[in-house]
């Protein structure tokens, strides 16, 4: 099945304000002993693409559940359009963010058109039932990731990436201005990693939307975000433009392994060093 890079189709429109903000203020984040991130302050703006990378263990995870709202940070706090989580009822919080995790576990048999209109929930009010309309959000957004021939499928009969494609039309079809994605291109091939990028690039674009997703693989970042925030592990965090983070300097001291930057014409991509290179690439800490 040919899959699209990008979206034609209508996307639904977000209901609030352009110029919705998500704000970290002074956040600090531990597991047990470990710090994690400390003192962390920055604003994430509507028509940004952030790619959070870091090693294994970084905090990746920790810090997209605390944005969301399902951690409590050890200090500091988050605000959404100027108003901290803390503030914020679960149905209208529902209704501006969602998050996707690293792991989907299916509990019974449905079929995937019925598993992607659970996300609607947040918009059905004192409705019991979903609308025509909100069917029609649902297999648009099954479109947008190629899977309408999926529609009637059992979800328990899907491959880890066509549920992982399931899962990405799910919280697409919530609506929310900012989507915070959990290793969202886990499971997926090269083919299906570039359309989905391409298809979350087009839904911010199309309506001023914020996404956040935390990746591995630095070259895909490089391409589709605009932002990337590179976490240490160590408690230190580089935060701006995409092509000014996931540098080879920053991402070799943040990964522990020398990286280098080759070039190819327009293109570029970073790879490990390796012979002489690898045992000198890795800068001292500053």
């Amino acid at each position: 099945m040919t899959m699209p890079t990008s979206m034609s189709m209508s996307m639904p429109a977000a209901a609030e304000p352009s110029r919705r903000t998500l704000s970290a203020q002074h956040l600090t984040l531990r597991a047990a002993e470990r710090t994690l991130l400390d003192d962390f302050t920055h604003t994430f703006y509507p028509g940004e693409i952030w790619c959070v990378a870091g090693p294994n263990g970084a905090g990746k995870t920790t810090l997209l559940a605390t944005l969301a709202g399902l951690a409590r940070p050890a200090a500091g706090y988050v605000e959404l359009d100027g108003a901290s989580l803390a503030q914020w009822r679960a149905a209208s919080l529902a209704r501006r963010r969602a998050l996707m995790p690293q792991a989907t576990h299916d509990a019974f048999s449905a079929s995937v058109l019925d598993v992607v209109l659970l996300s609607r929930f947040p918009h059905l009010g004192g409705a019991r039932w979903e609308s025509d309309e909100d069917r029609a959000i649902a297999r648009r957004m099954l479109a947008a990731l190629g899977l309408t021939a999926f529609a009637a499928r059992d979800v328990l009969s899907l491959s880890g990436g066509e549920r992982q494609r399931v899962a990405l039309a799910a919280v697409l079809c919530q609506d929310a201005p900012l989507l915070l994605l959990d290793e969202p291109l886990s499971h997926l091939d090269l083919h299906h990693q570039i359309a989905c990028l391409g298809t979350l690039a087009a839904w911010v674009r199309d309506g001023e939307r914020t996404l956040l997703f935390t990746c591995h693989d630095l070259n895909l970042a490089r391409r589709f975000a605009t932002h990337a925030l590179l976490l240490d592990g160590e408690g230190g965090a580089h935060a701006g433009p995409v092509h000014d983070v996931l540098t080879p300097a920053l991402a070799s001291r943040a990964f522990g392994y020398p990286l280098t930057l080759i070039r190819d014409g327009e293109y570029e991509a970073l790879v490990p060093a390796y012979g002489s290179a690898a045992a000198s690439a890795v800068p001292a800490s500053e």
